[in-house]
């Protein structure tokens, strides 16, 4: 993505920049690529959410996955240009492949729990608990 917005945005003009609305990120970052939202908000570390436990965690990274798949479908109903668009399919598709594969993680997890045990604890933590049957 940062490869496309430098791709896209090297060699524009002062007028360019204000026509297109880049002139403010322009006077932080000149051209360089700073990771942000279309909404200016910059990225930062609180994007990633982790519990530590198996199941919530594969759960957080497929919504992950389906958000940035939304993201770049937003991204081709409103590029045409295809040297935009070609590497956005890729990066769709792979979302897509990541998506499948924590589904398939779950469901690998989820078999292999002890099925009266099942989100009663964490399993990759709590070795006892004050909630499970003797």
């Amino acid at each position: 993505m940062a490869a496309i917005v430098h791709q896209l945005t090297r060699g524009l003009s002062a007028e360019q920049l204000k026509e297109q609305g880049f002139d403010a990120y322009y006077v932080d970052h000149t051209a360089g690529i700073w990771p942000q939202a279309a909404g200016g908000i910059p990225f930062n570390a609180c994007e990633f959410q982790s519990k530590g436990d198996p199941i919530t965690d594969l759960y957080e990274d497929m919504a992950a996955e389906q958000k940035a798949r939304t993201t770049y479908d937003n991204i081709l109903r409103l590029v045409k240009d295809p040297e935009v668009c070609d590497p956005i399919r890729f990066l769709r598709q792979r979302e897509i492949v990541h998506f499948q594969r924590f589904g398939e993680a779950l469901r690998i997890t989820q078999d292999n729990l002890n099925s009266r045990n099942f989100y009663a604890f964490n399993p990759a933590f709590d070795t006892q608990s004050c909630r499970t049957e003797k």
